[in-house]
């Protein structure tokens, strides 16, 4: 009894500690771009004809508003409400939808399969109302096509402003922070400022590829605490309901919090700003307020102004830095949310790079990174004036929080099988401050906030031009996929002649024959001892357990030796081991044999066969066993390369080893050989298929990608004609190939075309 009671205060010990060093660890990557904020909240709010109320009066009204504002959306809705709204411990827009889509029929793509509801991080507990009676207003909104439509119209919307956050949020911090020279030097020309900006956001983009440092870096603002002020009425008329889109800045950087839910945890964030963030945010307004009431000619630089002599220069690196910190976090933020994009098939392909040195999530995309640094230039360049610079950043961050809580109403109703008056209630509350707001900087449109608005326009159109193509494209892989019933007349040996070797055939279908294949054997009557059709799907949960991700199944009789392959990966999930994939699919695939014998591991039945999650399996990895040779050489990427299939001429031999000697990608690839375990096997036909496996793997892997031709019919209306020949077609030969996305190899690679009338 006592061990027990020792082992929980361990136990408690142990979370305590996790706890505290998370919220340590906040302080600088996802607090830091609110922890800038007071730098030109107090500039921007009093930019216009505000400025001409020169009072205490103004100035403290000002800072009631402030207050309130960071009070009510900062920390009742986020840190109080939406922490709580989490997809297994992760936040974001892509959160959001994905309960909606797992918890109602809200997915456009029919790729859905009854085994996917057995992942084990696909049920909440928390989520778990069966019982309960669906809302009205779901079923209304499965059975409509143009709903989901529109929903996902919402989600590309909002995730769209959140890439504009991307490059606004370093122009902004970053040169409001330099700003604070002239506060020294009156005569500072403008041009200066620029360029010192400029030449920090360019190293800032630089170095992104190194990631996100968790130092816990955290410069927080401070100033004198004069007196404790009341606020009262802001008497200003329409000039001060002008002037809130300078009040809305005080909570940029909200949104982080529930974004980056998933590296943090819902007790770490709401410790650091209960405990931390909050007085000292609270405290830093009134401090500033107190000292323009006495001074109202600083109010261009109020912060800088107020801060004694003697700390000057330090308080201006400290905000340099922590600006920098701040922007640094945003961009890996908006990595995330592409790369969350492009799982769901909603953004072209783009590379996607993760080391190992970094945390679980962390990502960094070539193409996104050289983009976000043109545009922060270019925004930086393009305003003299820094206020229109702020009125679109409140455009965009108070746009995202309004579309945010549209969504979340719609998980308590959908997800969480709450009453619509509840629902509504949340929209009415929050999103009548909201809209208070987002009136205020509409008005600002004119004056910087047209910017993000036609980007954002501009990126939603790419991202649903994708996906209305892709889609396209599946739906037409399944109209015209191949019958069981014709492959099974052809016979074991398929009608062709049957080579040594693995051909990996992948397709975007989760059950049939894709109809590349049968055009393959159409002119080219022969193919690989062993057919695997690979599917690569994602799912609607963040994360896929390593032992949930394969799915893998026979298609057709034993003889035929094929297989199907289901990999299913969650919209946050990063591949790691690219290379491994043909060893881990062939163990995947000798489990799946042996548990077929023993009539067992059966979660799905399909027209293909029997699917079965091998990895979950206490047998896996004991039927064959895997060894890398032994090398010479001092690395492996001088290691010659292994010829394992003695049928080959010595002039293919020769070719392909000089190949793979001359690519650094290929020579860098894991080598191994698969052996079968000395063991009694009640089945000879298991070992006699396990043995067949494994020298087809000795033999090679090929990889069989189709190479498509887009095209519309000919009695396509114009507009379609459009997307599909001009906006989609561009798309496609301007984003990376299938080949380069999958890491194959030229020399094992096999492009068949194919003609899609869409």
């Amino acid at each position: 009894m006592q061990s027990v009671l020792f082992s929980k205060q361990v136990e408690r010990r142990y979370q305590c500690k996790e706890v505290l060093l998370l919220a340590y660890q906040s302080f600088g990557v996802l607090f830091g771009d609110l922890s800038i904020s007071p730098l030109y909240v107090y500039k921007t709010t009093f930019s216009g004809k505000l400025s001409n109320y020169q009072s205490e009066d103004v100035i403290f009204g000002a800072l009631s508003l402030i207050f309130w504002t960071f009070t009510l959306l900062s920390l009742f809705k986020h840190v109080i409400i939406l922490l709580n709204v989490d997809d297994n411990g992760e936040g974001g827009i892509f959160a959001l939808y994905s309960l909606l889509c797992r918890h109602a029929k809200f997915s456009l793509l029919p790729n859905h399969q009854a085994a996917d509801e057995e992942l084990s991080t696909y049920h909440s507990p928390r989520y778990s109302y069966s019982n309960l009676q669906s809302s009205s207003v779901k079923k209304f909104a499965e059975r409509h096509k143009k709903s989901k439509t529109a929903l996902l119209l919402l989600v590309l919307f909002s995730t769209c402003l959140i890439i504009c956050v991307g490059f606004l949020t370093p122009a902004m911090s970053i040169r409001s922070s330099v700003e604070g020279l002239k506060v020294r030097s009156n005569n500072l020309h403008y041009g200066v400022v620029v360029v010192i900006a400029c030449i920090l956001l360019v190293g800032l983009f630089v170095l992104q590829h190194h990631g996100t440092y968790y130092g816990g870096l955290h410069v927080c603002p401070y100033s004198d605490f004069m007196v404790i002020v009341h606020c009262g009425h802001w008497d200003t008329g329409c000039d001060g309901w002008i002037s809130l889109v300078g009040v809305l800045l005080c909570i940029t950087g909200t949104e982080a919090m529930f974004a980056d839910l998933g590296q943090y945890t819902a007790a770490s964030i709401r410790l650091s700003f209960c405990c931390i963030i909050y007085p000292c945010l609270v405290l830093q307004y009134m401090g500033q307020a107190a000292f323009l009431s006495k001074n109202f000619a600083a109010l261009s630089t109020s912060f800088y102004a107020s801060i004694p002599d003697s700390l000057f220069w330090p308080v201006l690196v400290m905000a340099t830095l922590a600006a920098i910190v701040a922007s640094q976090s945003v961009i890996s933020a908006t990595f995330s949310i592409v790369k969350q994009c492009y799982a769901i098939g909603c953004f072209p392909r783009v590379k996607v790079v993760h080391k190992s040195k970094w945390f679980r999530g962390q990502i960094y995309i070539p193409e996104i990174n050289w983009a976000l640094l043109i545009l922060s230039l270019a925004v930086t360049l393009g305003f003299r004036d820094i206020n229109h610079l702020g009125n679109a950043y409140g455009l965009v961050c108070m746009s995202a929080t309004f579309l945010t809580t549209w969504l979340t109403a719609l998980v308590i109703n959908f997800v969480w099988r709450q009453s619509l008056v509840l629902a509504l209630l949340f929209v009415l509350f929050f999103g009548s401050i909201e809209i208070i707001f987002l009136s205020s900087s509409c008005i600002k449109i004119p004056k910087g906030g047209w910017v993000p608005i036609m980007l954002s326009v501009i990126f939603v159109f790419i991202m649903y031009v994708w996906h209305y193509g892709a889609r396209k494209k599946y739906l037409y892989d399944l109209h015209n996929k191949v019958s069981m019933k014709q492959i099974l007349t052809l016979g074991p040996s398929l009608g062709i002649v049957r080579v040594p070797g693995i051909g990996l055939i992948f397709t975007e279908l989760v059950s049939g024959v894709p109809a590349t294949f049968t055009h393959f054997l159409t002119n080219l009557p022969a193919f690989y001892q062993v057919v695997v059709f690979v599917c690569e799907k994602t799912v609607p949960v963040p994360y896929v357990p390593q032992t949930e991700r394969y799915l893998i199944g026979r298609i057709g009789p034993k003889s035929f030796r094929m297989y199907r392959c289901i990999v299913r990966n969650g919209y946050k999930d990063v591949q790691k081991n690219e290379d491994d994939f043909d060893n881990d699919l062939v163990m995947s695939i000798a489990e799946f044999i042996q548990l077929e014998a023993e009539g067992c591991g059966t979660v799905d039945r399909s027209v293909d066969g029997r699917m079965a999650v091998v990895r979950a399996s206490e047998k896996f990895g004991k039927w064959l066993e895997m060894s890398e040779p032994e090398s010479n050489g001092e690395g492996s990427s001088s290691m010659p390369p292994l010829i394992l299939n003695s049928s080959k001429s010595h002039t293919l031999q020769y070719l392909q080893s000089t190949y793979e000697l001359e690519s650094l990608g290929f020579s860098l690839r894991r080598r191994v050989r698969f052996k079968l375990q000395d063991m009694k096997y009640r089945d000879p036909n298991v070992k006699e298929e396990l043995l067949e496996l494994v020298e087809a793997k000795h033999s090679g892997v090929a990889y069989v990608l189709g190479h498509s031709c887009i095209k519309a019919k000919w009695n396509a209306p114009y507009l379609k004609r459009f997307v599909i020949h001009v906006a989609y077609s561009f798309l496609r030969k301007n984003c990376r190939g299938p080949a380069v996305v999958l890491n194959i190899p030229q020399t094992c690679l096999i492009e068949v075309g194919t003609n899609y009338y869409l």
